[in-house]
């Protein structure tokens, strides 16, 4: 899929983007170029120290913000995908800085788009959230927004074959910001505070997320909202798995934030379709066949009225699978 192609990670010094770095650099070999674009000149220094352009001479690294269309053009001519992963990603800090917060996730989405339809691009993924599910908080607000008006961009790209679709997931273990590094670095103090005893989110590890990224660009038709089917964990549970001797306080849920975290609401249901690993939720109008897509993909409709929620899944971790997932994915010398 990528032999020759160029592809282009913007937010590329996060947590998924060198996770995605690694992947395709790994898998991928015959990459022809892959651009970390992104605003933080010391993340991109420390990454060049892990990825060497003399051992990869495939990678470049290139300054830029999200914000700036005319530097977005720049770094997308010759670029054949696009993978969005820059964001302000923060509840609370969307909270106190909300102007930042938009103009990043909704701004910096516009420009994406436009950017994409100007140069060459061929197809494009940009990561959502949990959050932009029926969002409370305007950290979700944004980035529904954003899924939006990715999702749209199919509708405006006239004569262009570009494709353009999201995907939506939950918490990323060990992801930058994420409760369990939060908490295991609590534990040195005895102490791990509890937002809400009743608190669930959905869990999806670094590979899990960038297997969705790549599944996506590699199927999507365009204007599909690629929703994973992952366990859920108790906050109470985490908690356990990693300081069963610390005390645990209830201090209160921060501004904005959810019992339970969506993924897909039952107003999606009329548009949600099972695709065995995957759901995904379909756009309202597209410029393909619905019923080509659903024999391609044997996609099967869910009922009307499904829901997806963190609180009501089928699936979930133990505090057993939550200390081995630990160990695995964040820190190998892990022992609770």
């Amino acid at each position: 899929m990528l032999t020759n192609k160029s592809l282009l990670i913007t937010g590329g010094t996060g947590s998924l983007g060198k996770a995605l770095t690694r992947h395709i650099l790994k898998n991928y070999p015959e990459v022809k170029r892959l651009v970390i674009f992104s605003r933080d000149e010391q993340k991109q220094f420390q990454m060049a120290q892990e990825f060497p352009p003399e051992q990869y001479p495939q990678i470049r690294f290139f300054i830029g913000d999200v914000r700036d269309r005319e530097r977005l053009i720049r770094a997308f001519k010759g670029v054949d995908f696009v993978i969005h992963a820059a964001a302000m990603k923060h509840v609370h800090l969307a909270e106190y800085n909300p102007d930042e917060c938009i103009k990043t996730n909704v701004g910096g989405a516009q420009n994406v788009v436009h950017a994409c339809l100007e140069t060459g691009v061929e197809r494009v993924v940009a990561l959502s959230t949990d959050k932009a599910c029926a969002p409370i908080n305007l950290y979700g607000a944004t980035k529904l927004t954003s899924d939006k008006l990715f999702i749209a961009a199919n509708n405006i790209k006239g004569w262009n074959p570009i494709r353009f679709s999201v995907v939506r997931y939950g918490n990323v273990m060990g992801s930058n910001g994420s409760v369990i590094p939060f908490f295991m670095k609590k534990k040195e103090e005895g102490i791990l505070p509890i937002t809400d005893p009743g608190m669930t989110r959905f869990n999806i590890s670094l590979q899990g997320g960038v297997d969705m990224v790549m599944h996506a660009l590699e199927n999507a038709w365009g204007g599909e909202i690629f929703v994973p089917k992952i366990p859920s964990y108790k906050i109470t549970d985490v908690a356990e798995a990693i300081g069963p001797e610390c005390e645990k306080p209830v201090v209160g849920i921060r501004p904005g934030e959810k019992i339970h975290e969506e993924m897909i609401t039952s107003s999606d249901s009329y548009y949600t379709y099972d695709l065995g690993k995957y759901y995904t939720i379909l756009p309202a109008t597209h410029k393909w066949k619905l019923e080509d897509f659903i024999e391609k993909f044997n996609a099967k409709k869910v009922k009307e009225g499904f829901q997806y929620n963190s609180g009501e899944n089928d699936e979930w971790e133990t505090v057993e699978d939550l200390r081995n997932l630990i160990k695995e994915h964040i820190d190998s010398n892990f022992e609770a």
